[in-house]
């Protein structure tokens, strides 16, 4: 084998992020786009791992290629206005390179610690009712298809919507153009103990009340935090609400009883935009193993709707829950995107890792945000069904047409796909 197409394999099963799910596959690190494309061509079965912050077997294969072992690069145009940045790189690797050069992205998600490609392969977000998911901010990606070829698909090529999205049903993301802005600054206030009758009644006004609004629930009966997140000199636009809160005086964790020192600073403190976006600071590693995370995206119009009948569930449902966070998600045109064609409400669940605890949770979820076609997000918990996804994806019969052009072989299919997505090949 030659020198530049090196790899390292892994003899033992590999867990994920939260320990909760081991790839039965051989787990294969490449260290270049060359030996990452010699195992493609060579290979029969195989998916990737970026941060392994999936929560399900989304990324499990025969062979498991682990893309932490490619080179990482980060380019910034600012003529252009957009950076080309490795697919295995993490946001918070990004965003002080992008500071440096006086640029921005226009959204994070809370947490700074997941890869580009994962993170828009599986439709992640931030949070703001003006701002799309991560995906949304991607110009162009440069893929390995099944055959080993290195192709780039760019906005407004015929295939673009259906390829940033993807599940990794395409290929190897390596590298990945995302738009950029100017850097800005971002305080952030945090509203406590507001009772939860207040938020539905006055639900667009709150999830508006800043450039990106995160509401943290136990479905007890209040929203325990709300953190309001402004740019520059923005106030925090009153509302009925957040006025029948408290306004924090102190640092806070979102779980309330946990040490912040991990959280972004608060209390209104000015700072980057990436120190502020994110719950979380990026010099921070989150612990593994302690929690499973599901959540589900419903249309806005059905929003109040959807808190209404998860208020309404049993207690039990609860019992192994740490957190609730709401959020809102701008409407895109991507396929697979959980917010495609919609105006969204993101619900989010992170639980204690007590996965039969949390299966019962899920079906009385599930019942609930049925009738209201909730998508969930494809790299966490959930129950679902090709069946299920033909009901709420328009575009889904596209995606796999476009997938059998990329791999007509079927290299990147595994049995996560084939439940959840693709149904059965020969019945169609």
């Amino acid at each position: 084998m030659l020198s530049s197409e090196r790899s390292s394999v892994s003899p033992q099963r590999e867990l994920n992020w939260a320990g909760n799910y081991a790839y039965g596959g051989q787990v294969v690190r490449p260290d270049s786009v060359e030996a990452l494309q010699g195992l493609m061509s060579r290979s029969r079965r195989m998916r990737f791992l970026g941060t392994r912050h999936s929560f399900n077997a989304i990324g499990d294969s025969n062979v498991v290629i682990d893309m932490r072992g490619l080179p990482e690069s980060v380019d910034v145009d600012l003529q252009r206005g957009c950076v080309m940045v490795s697919g295995n790189s993490t946001y918070g690797t990004l965003a002080p390179f992008l500071e440096a050069e006086g640029a921005a992205l226009e959204n994070l998600a809370s947490l700074p610690h997941i890869s580009v490609a994962g993170s828009i392969s599986t439709g992640t977000h931030g949070s703001g009712v003006g701002h799309g998911g991560l995906a949304t901010a991607v110009r162009a990606l440069d893929i390995v298809r099944a055959d080993g070829e290195l192709v780039t698909v760019a906005r407004g090529d015929p295939d673009f919507a259906g390829c940033v999205v993807s599940l990794g049903a395409l290929g190897a993301i390596v590298r990945v153009t995302l738009e950029i802005v100017p850097t800005y600054e971002v305080r952030q206030s945090v509203t406590t103990n507001i009772p939860f009758p207040c938020v539905i009644e006055d639900l667009r006004a709150v999830m508006s009340a800043g450039y990106s609004v995160s509401l943290f629930t136990r479905w007890d009966g209040e929203v325990s935090q709300a953190w309001v997140k402004q740019r520059g000199d923005q106030i925090t636009i009153p509302t009925t609400a957040l006025s029948a809160g408290e306004s924090a005086t102190r640092q806070l964790h979102p779980l309330g009883d946990l040490d912040p020192v991990n959280c972004t600073p608060q209390l209104d403190l000015p700072g980057p935009w990436y120190d502020r976006l994110p719950h979380f600071r990026l010099g921070y590693t989150p612990s593994a193993g302690e929690e499973l995370q599901s959540e589900f995206l419903v249309d806005w119009a059905d929003a109040e709707s959807a808190l209404r009948a998860l208020q309404s569930l049993e207690p039990v449902t609860w019992s192994s829950l740490l957190i609730s966070e709401i959020r809102a998600v701008a409407s895109d045109d991507l396929w697979l995107s959980p917010a495609f064609g919609r105006e969204s409400l993101a619900i989010h669940f992170t639980w204690r890792k007590d996965i039969a605890a949390v299966s019962t949770a899920l079906r009385g979820i599930g019942a609930a945000l049925a009738p209201l076609k909730a998508r969930p997000h494809w790299g966490k918990v959930f129950n679902g069904s090709a069946h299920r996804a033909a009901e709420l994806y328009p575009r889904l019969q596209d995606f796999i047409a476009l997938r059998e052009r990329f791999d007509p072989r079927d290299k990147f299919r595994n049995d996560w796909l084939n439940v959840n997505v693709l149904g059965d090949k020969q019945a169609r």
